[in-house]
């Protein structure tokens, strides 16, 4: 009798870890977390404008014009940061990911490479806007 007990404890266990999904009743982890956009469009005084995160003003140059690598290194990546994407981060949307000369990351809109200026000083300014040397204000169109 004592045999039979335990034989039928353990079909009752076994069958309990079957139903389960054969994980002994543990969920699946969750999926990675996706990260949204680097960047939002914001429509202010000068009209629609690409931001990042913290709401400042993202620019691109004229001069990135392969789509596959940014022009603006040393001295001028100090005056003109990029808008520096994680190792692991995807294309989503109209935003891909491109690898600097210096094998970081960062992020490009529509293929330009972003970023920001040392010129503008709080969100919505727009003082890194100069089209004599070829750099533009992003916008999301």
């Amino acid at each position: 009798m004592f045999r039979t007990m335990t034989i039928a404890a353990i079909l009752v266990a076994s069958a309990g870890t079957a139903f389960a999904g054969g994980h002994g009743g543990e969920s699946a982890p969750p999926p990675p977390k996706q990260e949204g956009p680097p960047a939002k469009a914001v429509i202010g005084k000068n009209g629609p404008v690409l931001t990042d995160p913290k709401g400042m003003t993202l620019y691109y140059t004229e001069r990135d014009d392969t789509g596959r690598k940014s022009t603006c290194d040393g001295a001028c990546a100090e005056k003109r940061p990029p808008l520096m994407a994680p190792d692991n981060a995807v294309a989503t949307g109209d935003f891909t990911v491109i690898t600097r000369s210096d094998g970081k990351k960062m992020w490009a809109y529509r293929y330009r490479p972003l970023y920001t200026s040392q010129l503008d000083s709080a969100p919505g300014e727009i003082k890194g806007d100069d089209p004599a040397q070829q750099w533009r204000v992003a916008r999301p169109y």
